[in-house]
């Protein structure tokens, strides 16, 4: 008789590795296609919420504390500030209980309580500023981090927007995780822009291989990517994608083209995966599979990537509640 826990539910048998700590268990994401959703069958998701934090973030995290460390920026027991929507403060978190760093992150206050409570769980000391200021407001959530890299003696700041080992993490890693795993024969990439990192590194790595791979990013309403114009860049609900900037780490030449998702859209696709892939994901990653079934059903002959960033978990008391759905004038199902 087998024993318990020898397979898993597909039948085929685990790795048997040791990782010497959470950093080095980081990628290696699975694929799933979404076939219930998208019953022609060439829509598949690249699992991120599957790295030990939950989310794609912790890629990026580890590629730009060893930039910062071989580059001298960051001194043994310094401090790491970072302004973020949550999932990158909880990669740079990981990597410092690993190496030992204190971290310090400034949020926007739509960022969710579950986000927040998981930033503290990690030993992160958490700074909530107003949603609505600009980046060069002092105040913002960027301002406040600026100001605390020049107060706190030994504080460096990764800063995701401008930061090479952003894009470079994908490049490096999520690109040719892809690749193999399709055997080279996928047509397009979908993903949110949010830093552009992922899209960029990632979209850069697989146009190499195949300049004919189509990327396509997606973009929430109101976000400036795909604002006709900035004084039509406006509020909007969902977390961790779109900006009001543009991000130096996001290469537009990379991107073949954009298509624009309201939050109804995206927050409704969210909910569907949940309840018809079993994929609890974060409102970024249903903005983004509601996109990829634009560009799979556009073109049928090509296998679609769509990469989901981050777990549901950290949105249970926003998408997935319907109380604050129906508050906030969004059906539920």
């Amino acid at each position: 008789m087998a024993r318990r826990g020898a397979r898993n539910t597909g039948g085929q048998y685990t790795a048997r590795v040791i990782h010497e700590n959470a950093l080095s268990a980081i990628g290696s994401t699975p694929l799933v296609r979404l076939s219930r959703i998208h019953p022609p069958g060439n829509l598949v998701a690249k699992i991120e919420y599957m790295n030990p934090g939950g989310s794609i973030k912790e890629r990026i995290a580890v590629s730009m504390i060893d930039r910062a460390e071989d580059l001298g920026l960051l001194i043994e027991g310094g401090t790491i500030i970072e302004p973020t929507s949550g999932n990158t403060g909880v990669g740079l978190a990981i990597v410092g209980a690993v190496r030992g760093y204190r971290i310090i992150c400034t949020v926007p206050d739509k960022v969710s309580k579950e986000k927040q409570d998981l930033l503290r769980a990690y030993g992160v000391e958490v700074i909530e500023t107003p949603t609505e200021l600009l980046p060069a407001d002092p105040d913002s959530y960027y301002g406040v981090a600026r100001r605390l890299v020049e107060e706190i003696p030994g504080a460096y700041s990764p800063n995701q927007y401008t930061n090479p080992g952003n894009p470079e993490s994908h490049y490096l890693t999520t690109g040719p995780e892809i690749w193999e795993q399709t055997d080279g024969n996928l047509g397009a990439l979908v993903a949110g822009v949010g830093t552009g990192g992922t899209i960029t590194g990632a979209g850069r790595f697989l146009k190499k291989m195949n300049p004919d791979v189509l990327v396509v990013g997606i973009d929430p309403e109101g976000s400036i990517f795909t604002a006709p114009s900035e004084d039509q860049v406006h509020q909007y609900e969902v977390e961790g994608v779109g900006e009001d900037f543009w991000p130096e780490t996001l290469d537009p030449d990379v991107i073949d083209e954009y298509l624009m998702v309201t939050d109804v859209e995206c927050f409704s696709t969210t909910r569907r995966l949940a309840r018809r892939e079993g994929l609890l994901v974060g409102g970024s990653g249903g903005l983004a599979v509601h996109g990829a079934i634009h560009v799979a059903t556009e073109y049928p002959e090509r296998l679609v990537v769509v990469i989901l960033p981050d777990s549901g978990r950290g949105y249970l008391s926003k998408v997935f509640n319907d109380d604050w759905m129906q508050a906030h004038g969004y059906e539920v199902e």
